[in-house]
């Protein structure tokens, strides 16, 4: 099944723009951009859309819930269902600690693994959807509070490597609707796209 809606996880305000929590934003901003799609209030489904032609009748729907992390599900949710969108044709963009930063992972199946966004996804939009998940970690300091760790800033120099990344990781995206969640597995799981 084609992916028809991709959502990009990640907490309003200027205080999160830069912090590790979202990275996923980061990502559909970057795909919109080079798309040239604009973002547009969607106060009914708490959230920002773009829409992108796919030709042959197919839209392609990005979203930035604005709900805060914790309630992302329900903002995706709402807007799958008034497009008519199963779960399955669902990819959801976010930070992943589990991977090392500057690499990108794709699933299908799994837990919340701990991430408040997947954790209200799962709850609100159900199991099937795909995952693009971007590695933001290790932890450093291991010892630090998991929540102060994605809520803080990339350091200068992670943000160099983010910069560097951007295209893989927007390319990445862009294997996942154009060929599947299996063959971006394939492609994604063990390595980077030249």
């Amino acid at each position: 099944m084609s992916i028809l809606l991709v959502a990009g996880l990640g907490n309003p305000g200027r205080e999160y723009e830069l912090s590790r929590h979202n990275l996923g934003w980061v990502v559909v901003d970057a795909y919109a951009a080079k798309h040239g799609l604009s973002w547009r209030n969607a106060p009914e489904f708490d959230s920002v859309v773009a829409r992108r032609d796919l030709g042959e009748g197919r839209t392609l729907w990005l979203v930035k819930p604005q709900t805060y992390m914790n309630e992302s599900g329900r903002a995706v949710a709402a807007l799958a269902r008034y497009r008519r969108i199963e779960p399955e044709a669902v990819a959801a963009v976010y930070d992943d600690l589990t991977i090392d930063l500057g690499l990108v992972k794709v699933s299908v199946t799994g837990s919340d693994a701990g991430h408040n966004g997947v954790a209200s996804l799962l709850e609100h939009l159900g199991v099937g959807f795909t995952r693009l998940r971007l590695g933001i970690g290790p932890r450093n300091p291991p010892e630090m509070d998991l929540k102060d760790f994605v809520l803080a800033r990339f350091t200068q120099e992670q943000l160099t490597l983010i910069q560097q990344k951007l295209d893989t990781y927007v390319k990445g995206l862009e294997l996942l609707l154009a060929s599947g969640a299996d063959r971006a597995m394939n492609q994604l799981n063990r390595r980077d796209i030249p």
